[in-house]
């Protein structure tokens, strides 16, 4: 089974958790299974808010609608993959450089139920360099703050979010407290957030699996 099979395993099984409203929707190749599969159960929810523009163009395109968080309000379920997780659900997210907003409607969300193939389990988050997104003027000062913190902070060149800002690629961390160093850095003068998801882990994480889907919660680990 490839990799984007056990994606797709693991997307169509998040679909269980779909009980009518509005739901979140995250950003990724994951994710964009998980759309296509929201696709054929239309009648079962009134629509989605979504955490990046290319994401909310698949779900128009599929006949979705797309709703404001600030007109939703509060969300049931946040759907959403990972660039790594660790047995606490603690995540690394923001490959994709929608980690803010991704971070706001998990926030906003009773449940988040997180997709990955089983490749994105680790026992310690920082293989994957950990994405900042920082105001343009802050990016130097933010990046020698970084590097105190024990990183090596590249700049994305060529990248800029969907709210206008700038990522640094954080290398060479090992993040044994995840959600200490996630207010070290959010604390950062320049700093818009930290793609750590510790302070607000997933609640529940789906793997593709060659065995096929497995769930893990924090509980059971």
């Amino acid at each position: 089974m490839t990799q984007d099979e056990q994606k797709q395993q693991a997307a169509i099984a998040a679909l269980a958790y779909v009980e009518g409203g509005i739901i979140g929707v995250g950003t990724g190749s994951t994710v964009n299974h998980f759309i296509d599969a929201l696709a054929t159960i239309k009648g079962r929810f009134e629509g989605a808010v979504s955490s990046s523009e290319v994401s909310s163009a698949r779900l128009k395109a599929l006949g979705i609608p797309v709703h404001d968080l600030n007109s939703a309000g509060d969300l049931a379920l946040y759907v959403d993959g990972a660039d790594e997780a660790n047995r606490q659900l603690h995540l690394v997210k923001g490959g994709g450089a929608a980690l803010t907003r991704e971070k706001i409607v998990a926030g906003a969300s009773t449940r988040f139920v997180c997709i990955a193939d089983e490749s994105k389990l680790v026992d310690v988050l920082g293989k994957f360099p950990l994405p900042v997104e920082v105001i343009p003027m802050a990016r130097s000062f933010v990046a020698r703050q970084l590097v105190r913190l024990g990183g090596t902070p590249v700049w994305r060149e060529g990248c800029v979010t969907d709210n206008g800002n700038l990522i640094l690629d954080v290398m060479g961390l090992e993040i044994l407290e995840p959600a200490k160093l996630e207010q070290q850095i959010n604390n950062i003068p320049g700093v818009v957030t930290v793609g750590i998801f510790a302070l607000r882990p997933a609640d529940v994480l789906i793997l593709g699996t060659p065995a096929g889907a497995r769930t893990v919660t924090a509980e059971s680990t």
